[in-house]
């Protein structure tokens, strides 16, 4: 299917198009709320400033897609593939992302407050800001999540459940942007997460609990801990 034919029966009513092979289709600016797209191939698509709220896309491959500004607004994309998939700008607010695979993704800028990201792959992600607005992920769930090698540029993780996850290595760019914000853990909930050989210097964790978590060769030179929850339970002062 092609997206001039996509469009058009759109238009008139249908909404189901899952399973459908897509490939290096344009659909720049669309409209296609609440779209069904799970399972379909939708690898290097065109897809900025497209409008998919409430769309589903469980399953689908977006691999090397480009949704840049994409309104993805409490979307379903449980287990999808977006292996580096350009999300810069996009709004995935509420969306559903457990068990997604976007490893080497860009999401600068993006909005995923309150998104749930439980047991996603996030290797080598990219959570710097863009165009001067930081990464969203106040509130989200990242339970288990595995955010190895992410670059955290500056991202608000206020309140996030990263219970479990795996942020080895995890670490700041060097960019302009990556320095414009600081990297906010507070409130957080990080219990038995690994921390092991990350760099969080000037991270804060004010009031975040890190009971249990794996702290081995982390970098925390002027991380904020105050009112922390310690690994070992004792809280900072």
């Amino acid at each position: 299917m092609d997206g001039a034919s996509l469009l058009k029966q759109y238009a008139l009513g249908q909404r189901n198009f899952a399973s459908s092979n897509l490939l290096e289709t344009d659909l720049i600016a669309a409209e296609l709320s609440g779209i069904d797209l799970s399972h379909s191939d939708l690898r290097q698509c065109r897809l900025g400033r497209a409008n998919f709220s409430h769309a589903d896309f469980r399953g689908a491959d977006l691999s090397e897609a480009l949704l840049w500004g994409t309104d993805l607004t409490e979307s379903h994309l449980d287990r999808a593939i977006l292996r580096e998939t350009d999300l810069t700008g996009a709004k995935l607010n509420r969306a559903q992302l457990s068990g997604a695979y976007l490893a080497k993704a860009s999401l600068c800028g993006v909005n995923l407050a309150g998104a749930n990201l439980a047991g996603a792959m996030l290797f080598d992600a990219d959570l710097s800001a863009s165009d001067d607005r930081r990464t969203d992920l106040g509130g989200a769930n990242l339970q288990q999540a595995d955010l190895s090698y992410i670059n955290l540029g500056g991202a608000c993780l206020h309140n996030a459940n990263l219970d479990r996850a795996k942020l080895t290595r995890a670490h700041h760019g060097h960019s302009i942007q990556d320095l414009l914000f600081v990297t906010d853990f507070s409130g957080a909930s990080l219990r038995e997460c690994d921390l092991s050989y990350a760099d969080l210097g000037g991270v804060n964790f004010q009031n975040a609990d890190l009971t249990g978590a794996d702290l081995t060769g982390t970098l925390l030179t002027d991380a904020d801990l105050r009112g922390a929850t310690m690994p070992d339970g004792s809280i900072h002062r």
